[in-house]
């Protein structure tokens, strides 16, 4: 089965053949630089990671464009705010975006353009829409006419009358019609802005995707990407200006990810309810959201709520843990891996579901059969089957990586999590390294009472003490722990 992707403009899945066989060429919107990422754009940064991963898994060739709006009306609001320049707010807030894609394990795209690098092109651009009358200036302004364009609306799929009704359309009585966009902006004093032959200013939003998308990929290009609430105005508009500028198809399939609800209420920061990833990742490991987004259909809506984020970290720690189990079984003996064909099929059904329009909660069900499996075997301890658990291993592992996890060391995971998990109980590390000193010295004095009360208090925070002789050593109740410990 080859891939299928749901393409928004035709509202139906179709078989991926690119437009030069062999590479795929694909553009994701990217953030507006004004301020911290939140979980609404981790979903969509891990949707098209993975997508990213798949696709050069398959033995595409691909190009990879995702860019930053450096230039807009929220970063000049937010150099106001802060008392630094508009640059400074964007490096500013590009440095915290890298921050975040990293720590979520998100690869670098192959070209990460900045709108205000590619000003000749935008330029260029709203020359050619001018020249074939699909534009015109009015108040020092550019727009976009609409309906010079026969197929505004294709996409969104609704009439024009609804678009106008409560869209996010901007109000401006020089506009011909209530949907006509804005291409480029006439300056205002102390704002940005550069030299054009329609006269000084800066672009609209809409126009920067246009002209970088093209510049990297051309057009028709074959895969653009980006949340369900980009397909109108943006996505259309930038259809629209492209199209009529090209008088060639922009764009081959659309894809659009669902939103993030939070608590079954939309993300919005109108109502703020926003969560920054950077406050998400305090308290858990970063593939927890990875986990928590792949677990459901890309193009679904997901409610992010405590119970699922507990019960996705629980699942993370599963999956790390049968890696442990694995490794420490394999240890024991010296052998090479041995094929396995119930594990096999569990591989075929796997990619059968990320054919299937990136299925990643479909892929995922069978990685934790393999989980299970590997699991069944370690308990049986059946020596025999030591090769079969390295074959199964590597292929857990392989699937895993395909999705983007189980990237950290056993070790350094285990480590990483005892922390975080101090946070969520508003521990600190030296009040529970004393509070096991006076563990220690109660046993010492044959004080059993105290010290079995120190014991279950910290249970009751999910912590583990493990005696030796070489000491009482910590562990957090769900994560990996050794042989014998489950």
């Amino acid at each position: 089965m080859g891939l299928k992707v749901y393409n928004t403009i035709s509202g139906k899945k179709e078989d991926f053949h690119p437009v030069t066989e062999g590479k795929v060429k694909f553009y994701v919107c990217g953030v507006t630089v004004y301020d911290y990422c939140h979980i609404g754009h981790a979903r969509s940064a891990i949707v098209f990671d993975t997508l990213f991963r798949y696709l050069r898994a398959k033995g595409y060739d691909v190009t990879y464009v995702r860019n930053f709006t450096d230039i807009d009306d929220k970063i000049i609001r937010k150099s106001l705010e802060e008392k630094i320049s508009w640059k400074e707010v964007g490096e500013k807030y590009i440095g915290s975006f890298y921050e975040d894609m990293d720590a979520l394990r998100i690869l670098r795209p192959t070209h990460e353009p900045r709108a205000t690098e590619h000003i000749d092109e935008m330029v260029a651009l709203v020359e050619t829409l001018l020249k074939k009358g699909h534009a015109y200036q009015a108040g020092g302004d550019v727009y976009f006419s609409i309906e010079s364009y026969k197929g505004y609306g294709q996409l969104s799929k609704r009439p024009l009358d609804e678009m106008v009704a409560g869209a996010r359309v901007e109000v401006d009585d020089k506009k011909k019609n209530p949907l006509d966009f804005v291409l480029w902006k006439a300056s205002k004093p102390d704002e940005p802005s550069w030299d054009t032959p329609f006269g000084r200013g800066r672009p609209g939003w809409h126009i920067e995707c246009s002209a970088m998308s093209t510049k990297f990929l051309g057009n028709p290009f074959d895969i653009h990407g980006g949340g369900k609430d980009l397909i109108f105005p943006h996505h259309e508009n930038e259809r629209a200006q492209t199209e009529a500028a090209t008088d060639t198809t922009f764009v081959k399939y659309w894809m659009h990810n669902g939103f993030v609800n939070i608590e079954k209420e939309k993300m919005s920061k109108s109502i703020g309810n926003t969560l920054q990833i950077r406050d998400f990742l305090r308290e858990y490991h970063p593939e927890v959201l990875r986990l928590f987004f792949l677990s459901t259909h890309y193009r679904s809506p997901i409610d992010y709520n405590e119970k699922s984020i507990e019960d996705t970290n629980n699942a993370l720690h599963r999956l790390y843990y049968t890696v442990e189990r694995a490794f420490e079984k394999i240890k024991t003996k010296d052998v090479g891996p041995l094929p396995y064909s119930d594990a096999d099929v569990l591989e075929k059904e796997f990619y059968e579901a990320m054919d299937d329009d990136c299925n990643t909660a479909l892929a995922l069900a069978h990685v934790f059969e393999l989980s299970k499996m590997i699991n069944k075997m370690v308990d049986e301890g059946d020596e025999s089957s030591v090769p079969h658990i390295a074959y199964v291993n590597n292929l857990f592992l392989s699937l895993t990586n395909r999705l983007g996890l189980l990237n950290d060391d056993l070790n350094t995971f285990a480590s990483q999590e005892k922390l975080r998990h101090l946070t969520r109980e508003g521990l600190q590390l030296s009040s529970l390294e004393e509070k096991i000193r006076e563990r220690t010295e109660a046993r010492k004095n044959k004080d059993y009472q105290k010290a079995d009360e120190i014991r279950k208090m910290l249970l009751e925070k999910g912590i583990i003490l493990l005696d030796s002789q070489k000491g009482t050593e910590w562990r957090v109740k769900n994560i990996s722990m050794a042989k014998g410990e489950k």
